[in-house]
């Protein structure tokens, strides 16, 4: 590939704009790190920490980053559309910026979000200090960093994905698409794919072998048993999309046949591969949010979550329903009516019990004292919100129907209705509620509500006028359209709502920034009187997260302990065993992005170097011995005192 080829994407003026602010942004944080001599806090604080909270602050930070990013996709979108004939992108430049918006919200903000919230809670959930493989946790965050950084440089050096974010063959193969674009694609998704499968691995080991004496499974709070189910779903699903990207990359780079449309291939193989892990990837990042709502509802309406056992069973019962609906998203490719009925059967099984949950909701709040913070909003919005999602799915999942909605703007506000709600105020509700655990300070309620409607309002204005131009016939993947078409004004209600959004997202940064120079700093562990094990120790959290790890007998432990005035963390300190920092991981990761990087160039050269590179860090680490260190008592008496707020 020619320098010009290489920098083409360059020559449109809003991604030139984009590259030179990315350039003095990072300039200024460079600048800023050395002014302030923030480099050595920095290296030893974060980039090398395995500390499961840090490493889900980290997470949960790039998420921020990448839902800033997705936004700017999705206005841009709405911008073109706004209003017929528009000349803002063209078809090229469109086709990537829609293709990125879904890879980045699905897998690089809601992902990293659900993730970095689990890293940060279950382990406080369950009574343990760390994760089981605080160093593989590590390397998980930066695979997944390296993943998001790669798709991101592909949009100023050699050119973004824009066959779709399914990106469906023929489309994506190098017939139609022999630039580097999907190439990226590939390696992306693969790099950060493989971080997801071993963080799916570590957080099943941690769950079932790391709980607190006496905390059965039947004991464990809700989000961690949604964290479990997840895991589960991830280990099972993830590997199908490791392979196929496998096949995708043979395809593209060394001329096989997999997903072709002729010497033997199959375009519709890629398709199945695809929604055999794209669907449980849905529920991969719904049910955390499930479990999230669980534990705001209950904390909130003070009382406990109504149908604990029936809650675990709707969840365990979607997780295995997910693997057997794939073929709903291509109704129209042929199957034949048998195989379409049995689809279109347990596409609306799966709703039964998603519709249990939301019952158990409903009577939690039942004669609860309800207390409408910011959390408790996003919850209580999810529910309604929700359902209109799930009804319209129900209409998307009959067959016969599906042929008419299926390629219009229907299905786009249908996803939408499950997947903001479902997943976006999930995280956004847990990124409120556990925030004064982590920082030991809660963000502004005043400015949180604000931000709170300003999202909400925004995404109903911006989403449902979509369910009218569907079924008025508007296309999906439509770049312009005529203005006889009439479809202009309601494409400018939506664009309006998407403004707000964006106005709630910037208040939600400026909440950040707001409550970190004024907020009030706690003076207590549990600053919402809440139920679950997490609240038992100090806010911020200690390195070694419980100085005596708690005893359980009961669900909701720590609430009765409360009640009946015993303090379940009392005890005698002994010295605690903790994992060292690394470097490794990060470093690792950054090998890994240059591998793939000049892979999707086909630069053998450095595809070799890099690769045993690679090599050598994984045998570095099958030779290291590294026994970790001691937290000795005194310092233990001590950290207590003073987060304690002794004297």
């Amino acid at each position: 590939m020619s320098f010009d080829e290489l920098f083409a994407p360059m020559k449109e003026p809003m991604i030139l704009a984009a590259g030179i602010s990315i350039i003095v942004g990072a300039i200024a944080v460079v600048a800023g790190l050395t002014y302030f001599k923030k480099w050595g806090w920095l290296y030893k604080n974060w980039l090398t920490t395995v500390d499961h909270k840090k490493i889900g602050v980290m997470y949960v930070f790039v998420a921020l980053i990448m839902l800033f990013r997705g936004g700017i996709d999705a206005l841009l979108m709405r911008a073109q559309t706004a209003i017929p004939e528009n000349g803002l992108l063209n078809s090229e430049h469109y086709n990537e910026i829609f293709t990125t918006h879904g890879l980045i919200m699905i897998l690089f903000m809601a992902m990293p979000f659900i993730i970095g919230l689990m890293n940060i809670v279950v382990p406080l959930q369950i009574g343990a200090r760390d994760v089981a493989f605080p160093r593989l946790n590590a390397l998980s965050f930066w695979l997944f960093a390296a993943g998001a950084g790669l798709l991101n440089v592909s949009f100023v050096i050699g050119g973004s994905p824009n066959a779709g974010w399914t990106a469906y063959f023929p489309l994506a193969g190098t017939e139609f698409n022999p630039g580097v674009g999907n190439n990226y694609y590939a390696w992306a998704l693969q790099i950060s794919g493989i971080g997801t499968l071993m963080t799916g691995i570590n957080f099943i080991t941690t769950i079932f072998k790391m709980r607190a004496p006496g905390m059965k499974l039947m004991k464990m709070p809700m989000f961690t048993w949604s964290a479990l189910i997840t895991n589960v779903i991830i280990t099972f699903a993830f590997p199908v999309l490791t392979v196929a990207l496998a096949l995708m990359t043979l395809d593209r780079q060394f001329g096989t046949k997999f997903f072709a449309m002729q010497d033997g291939g199959m375009d519709m193989m890629w398709a199945n591969l695809f929604w055999v892990w794209g669907h449980p990837e849905v529920y991969i990042v719904i049910l955390p949010a499930f479990g999230i709502y669980s534990e705001i509802i209950a904390t909130f309406a003070r009382k406990n979550l109504y149908g604990y056992k029936s809650m675990v069973m709707s969840m365990v019962i979607i997780s295995l329903l997910s693997f057997m609906v794939w073929a709903h998203h291509f109704y129209t490719m042929g199957h034949g009516v048998m195989v379409n009925g049995v689809f279109s059967t347990t596409t609306m099984l799966i709703a039964v019990p998603t519709g249990v949950k939301i019952f158990n909701w409903l009577l939690t709040m039942r004669h609860g004292k309800i207390q409408f913070t910011t959390p408790m909003l996003y919850a209580l919005a999810f529910i309604p919100i929700f359902t209109i999602g799930g009804v319209t799915g129900v209409m998307l999942a009959m067959a016969s129907a599906d042929y008419q909605y299926h390629n219009t703007m229907f299905l786009v506000a249908h996803f939408h209705y499950v997947l903001i709600p479902g997943v976006v105020f999930g995280v956004l509700a847990g990124y409120h509620y556990w925030w004064p655990k982590i920082f030991g300070f809660r963000l502004n309620e005043k400015l949180g509500k604000s931000a709170f409607w300003f999202i909400i309002l925004g995404f109903n204005i911006a989403f449902f006028p979509l369910f009218i131009l569907g079924l008025d016939g508007y296309a999906r993947r439509m770049y312009t359209y005529s203005a006889d078409t009439g479809y202009g004004p309601l494409n400018m209600v939506s664009f309006l709502g998407a403004l707000m959004m964006g106005v709630g997202f910037i208040l939600l940064c400026y909440n950040i920034y707001y409550s970190f120079r004024h907020s009030p700093r706690e003076t207590t562990g549990d600053p919402w009187d809440a139920r679950s094990l997490e609240w038992a120790t100090h806010s911020p959290v200690p390195e070694y997260n419980f100085a005596v790890v708690p005893k359980i007998n009961q669900l909701d432990e720590y609430w009765f302990a409360k009640k009946e005035g015993r303090d379940i963390t009392a005890g005698e300190y002994e010295r605690i065993h903790m994992p060292n920092n690394s470097s490794a991981p990060m470093w690792m990761a950054g090998v890994m992005f240059l591998f793939a990087f000049f892979f999707v160039f086909s630069v053998w050269a450095g595809v070799i170097v890099f690769g045993l590179a690679t090599l050598g860090f994984l045998a570095y680490r099958s030779f290291e011995k590294d026994d970790g260190h001691y937290i000795e008592v005194a310092e233990i008496v001590e950290t207590e005192r003073r987060l304690g707020g002794e004297q």
